[in-house]
């Protein structure tokens, strides 16, 4: 969850001071994550690691998450954005459980829903809380995308693996939407060196970790657990981007953790 939000501060320290665009983060995230799962997959090998058969459905999925993901990012805060990805991520893969048949504690529904009215706290349009239509249309596609591909990596035996060729398969699509805008966009070393670590760390590796876990969790629970990287990029923003936290996010930080905490209770 950490990754996450790292994600979140990287992608929105870039763009705040123009260090780099939307198009070209993005497209240098995904290529950066692709040559390092590729070269962790090639390692201590014999020989190059075989192609494998396209998962377009999960390449599209991840690349629908980075696109919208960044272009968000043009006018999201990193705490707000990162609230909005994954409250609708929740949504996304608590809709997956059920219509897999995932049977769904009432606990964990308990929790999901003190969790998203805490979510709700925060966003609720006031004086302080801006919420532009367009990047937040953009984080909601993005967050479809990246709860579509959290369900199918719950399917996942080879986590690396899939992790990997998913990127590589996911990097012309992303390439193609990104190419024409990325010409015009200011990209700086800073810049570049945020969208590398974005790529190669906290997306390449943090993902292949999260393609690790999720077999061992149900698709609520891991919707559920994800709830937690907005209050981590909360936090994060505040300490490394100098973003304001008032009483308001705090307490719907709290809303939410609680929520979480509720919710994986397990009951004997």
């Amino acid at each position: 969850m950490a990754a996450f939000a790292a994600n979140s501060l990287l992608n929105r320290a870039g763009l705040a001071e123009g260090a780099i665009g939307p198009a070209g983060f993005a497209l240098i995230r995904v290529i950066s994550g692709a040559v390092m799962l590729w070269v962790l997959l090639a390692s201590g090998r014999k020989k190059l690691p075989q192609r494998a058969k396209p998962d377009w459905i999960s390449a599209g999925a991840l690349a629908t998450y980075l696109l919208g993901f960044s272009f968000a990012y043009v006018a999201l805060d990193a705490g707000l954005g990162a609230l909005v990805l994954f409250a609708i991520v929740q949504v996304t893969m608590f809709a997956g459980a059920l219509r897999i048949g995932n049977p769904i504690p009432a606990l964990r529904w308990g929790g999901m829903i003190a969790s998203m009215l805490g979510l709700a706290y925060l966003v609720w349009p006031s004086d302080d809380v801006q919420l532009p239509f367009l990047p937040l249309v953009l984080m909601a596609v993005s967050a479809i995308g990246w709860g579509t591909y959290s369900l199918i990596g719950r399917r996942s035996a080879e986590p690396l693996q899939a992790t990997a060729w998913n990127f590589i398969y996911a990097t012309p699509i992303v390439a193609i939407v990104t190419l024409p805008l990325a010409w015009e966009e200011v990209l700086s070393t800073s810049g570049a060196l945020l969208a590398v670590t974005s790529g190669a760390i906290t997306s390449g590796l943090g993902y292949a970790l999260w393609y690790r876990v999720l077999p061992q969790l149900t698709a609520s629970a891991g919707a559920l657990v994800q709830l937690s990287v907005p209050v981590i990029a909360l936090g994060a923003g505040a300490l490394f981007l100098g973003e304001v936290v008032d009483p308001r996010e705090i307490t719907a930080s709290a809303l939410v953790l609680g929520g979480i905490a509720f919710g994986l209770i397990v009951r004997k």
